[in-house]
């Protein structure tokens, strides 16, 4: 650790220059709106500029806190700690802040602290939440919830006067960022909605505001090669990561977000008894970069036949490790059996299982219609309240909420595999679901619920 004796401050004039983009931003964040949200594509530049922003105003204050904020400790200390924010401090200010380790904070020459936090440590962040602070910054919030949001934001409230101006305190800032996800999302309700996501209440319009940027925004500090890797991109992540855009429901998808129903526990301990558990694999048949993941969903029925969605499992892996997958969450929920899809080498699917867990019980299924019909009446079933997922699964939901009538015709070299899976899993836990003939007879009566019962009555 080092202390630095307290030098000239240098200014980003002398050291670095932002983009165009960060300085248009820059003045979204000092402006009078106390709460500020950047979201965009992958490396455009938000942390930088967030950290940058941070770093000013402690600098302008003597004394001051601050808080940067996310879900790990372990993530905030890597990507901020020991990346991002001493990157800044030398190529702006010529520092470098003495960390201290034991309390998880840097101290400025000034005295002004910037402490590192994880939201899911929590016996270091009840330590953190004990003080108050003039900034709250949350990185990647994607991965961090409404209720936390809250819950930091009621330690901003250091007042610490502007060292450089009379009788003048520094505004109280909070700041968010993250690569957006979908529009059911939080930030996307507080910012860009302007309403409180639980009781719809519209939020002060001016103390919330939010500005973008993307990878082309900072197209000068990132090797052309990234980019274009980032353009060919499967769709929902070229919308996030790319295009940096939040993701909306498709107008004729079989799920909307109003249909997935949701249990929140605080302890796993608290589920429900289950009668059946079931991990469902759709197997990719390759594990390159560019290849279809293997969706891998693990769910279950309680003694009321309510379905519950536990785990989403899926990704692009080899065969070795999806297989190790699902033979963990098998052991992990107690799971009956492991259904695999076997359309995809079926001998080749169990023989992988059994390598890893030779009297695991495996069953093979096959695919003898198009996606979207297997997938109607376990929509149907989510229609009725009869799923839940437990928490949140973001990317199964967008490929639920995107899946469309046409999506066994598309060609975009993308498969809604987790999608897959999780029809696996449901038409192994409700096997009276849906017969041949009621295929026939209610596919396209299968939505509007009004004289469709897959249960029969």
């Amino acid at each position: 650790m080092i202390n630095v004796p307290r030098p000239r401050l240098k200014t980003s004039e002398d050291m670095f220059k932002l983009t165009a983009r960060q300085t248009e931003l820059q003045g979204l964040l000092s402006g009078p709106a106390t709460h500020c949200l950047l979201y965009g594509g992958s490396r455009s530049g938000k942390t930088f500029l967030l950290c940058y922003a941070v770093l000013t105003r402690a600098l302008r204050a003597n004394g001051s806190r601050h808080a940067i904020f996310r879900r790990t400790g372990a993530s905030a200390r890597q990507s901020i700690g020991r990346d991002t924010l001493p990157k800044v401090a030398r190529l702006a200010y010529g520092l470098v802040p003495e960390f201290r380790s034991e309390e998880g904070c840097f101290v400025l020459p000034n005295g002004s602290e910037i402490w590192l936090s994880g939201l899911e440590d929590r016996e270091r962040l009840d330590k953190v939440l004990g003080r108050e602070y003039a900034t709250i910054y949350l990185n990647e919030a994607s991965e961090i919830t409404y209720q936390a949001f809250n819950t930091v934001k009621t330690r901003l409230a250091q007042k610490t006067r502007v060292t450089a101006g009379a009788g003048n305190f520094l505004p109280l800032k909070c700041y968010v960022d993250l690569n957006p996800t979908t529009q059911s999302h939080w930030t996307y309700r507080v910012f860009v909605e302007g309403v409180e996501p639980e009781g719809r209440r519209p939020l002060p319009r001016g103390d919330y505001v939010f500005g973008m940027a993307g990878p082309l925004d900072n197209a000068d500090n990132l090797p052309a090669a990234y980019i274009e890797s980032l353009k060919h991109l499967p769709r929902s992540q070229r919308i996030r990561f790319f295009e940096g855009a939040y993701a909306g429901d498709s107008a004729d998808s079989l799920w909307t977000r109003q249909s997935i129903g949701r249990l929140y526990l605080e302890n796993e301990s608290d589920l429900p008894a289950f009668r059946r558990v079931v991990v469902a694999i759709d197997p990719a048949v390759s594990s390159h970069a560019g290849s279809n993941e293997t969706g891998i969903v693990a769910a279950a029925t309680d003694g009321q036949g309510q379905g519950h969605v536990l785990a989403d499992g899926s990704g692009v892996m080899k065969p070795d490790e999806w297989a190790r997958k699902a033979v963990t969450l098998f052991h992990y929920y107690r799971a009956d059996c492991i259904v695999a899809e076997a359309n995809q080498g079926g001998d080749m699917v169990e023989s992988t299982l059994r390598a890893i867990a030779p009297d695991i019980p495996v069953k093979l299924v096959r695919a003898s219609r198009g996606k979207y019909v297997r997938a109607e009446p376990v929509a149907a079933l989510y229609a009725r309240g009869r799923v839940r997922h437990v928490g949140e699964f973001r990317e199964l939901e967008d490929q639920m909420c995107s899946f469309t009538p046409d999506f066994d015709r598309k060609a975009e070299g993308f498969s809604p595999d987790r999608v897959d899976a999780l029809v696996w899993a449901m038409s192994e836990l409700f096997p009276g679901l849906v017969s041949d003939r009621q295929r026939g007879e209610h596919r396209k009566q299968s939505l509007a619920m009004g004289d469709y019962d897959p249960f029969g009555g």
